[in-house]
């Protein structure tokens, strides 16, 4: 399918090799095959990116609501706690118990 893509959208004649968006995609599509369909083979792999846009989101909307983070360690702590919540939940633990064991010093084993 890439490779008829690619007939359809021949390179650009000329000195300069100006490429068009779909091309460029098509590209990047033959380049990063194996990547792009390793969803249909191995069922671990979800077909979307959709919970790293999610998790990005939070970080964005936090940034959006305030304006800005004071400082690059109040950056990087809200970073931490967001990243141990997102894995919490990614392995089906409570996360109001695993963030008061957190404050305790006695964190959820998060390993498998």
């Amino acid at each position: 399918m890439v490779n008829e893509g690619l007939k359809a959208n021949p390179p650009p004649e000329g000195t300069e090799p100006v490429r068009k968006q779909a091309r460029n995609l098509l590209l990047r599509l033959q380049r990063r095959q194996e990547e792009v369909l390793l969803f249909m083979t191995d069922f671990s792999v979800p077909f979307d990116n959709n919970q790293a846009e999610r998790d990005l989101r939070v970080v964005k909307l936090r940034q959006k609501t305030s304006g800005c983070f004071r400082t690059a360690q109040g950056a990087a702590n809200f970073c931490r706690l967001r990243s141990y919540i997102s894995s919490v939940r990614k392995q089906g633990k409570p996360v109001l118990k695993a963030l008061q064991r957190a404050c305790q010093s006695r964190p959820l084993s998060l390993t498998s």
